[in-house]
């Protein structure tokens, strides 16, 4: 899968992860772009590692799985760090 494969998966799977777990990551369409494509990576690594499976070719149902448990996993560790350093908000009386 070529470079241009990478940005429209992770697209294509970082929205689909963010409509999957809901909640305040943050960010706009180039974030759900980076987290997407950094998840696919993710996804594929450890795909590799545990199964001996990788990220083949676009339309393959393993890449897609692949890039989104990877994008999923992105997604939390992303909201715990914008969780952690945001400001606790106090409430007004």
């Amino acid at each position: 899968m070529g470079f241009f494969g990478y940005i429209i998966l992770g697209l294509i799977i970082g929205a689909i992860a963010k409509l999957i777990l809901p909640g305040r990551q943050g960010g706009g369409w180039l974030s759900t772009l980076i987290l997407g494509v950094v998840g696919a990576l993710l996804g594929g690594l450890l795909g590799n590692l545990l199964f001996n499976v990788g990220l083949e070719e676009f339309w393959s149902l393993q890449t897609w799985l692949l890039a989104l448990v990877g994008s999923l996993i992105v997604l939390v560790v992303w909201g715990f760090i914008k969780n952690r350093s945001a400001p606790a908000k106090t409430a007004r009386r």
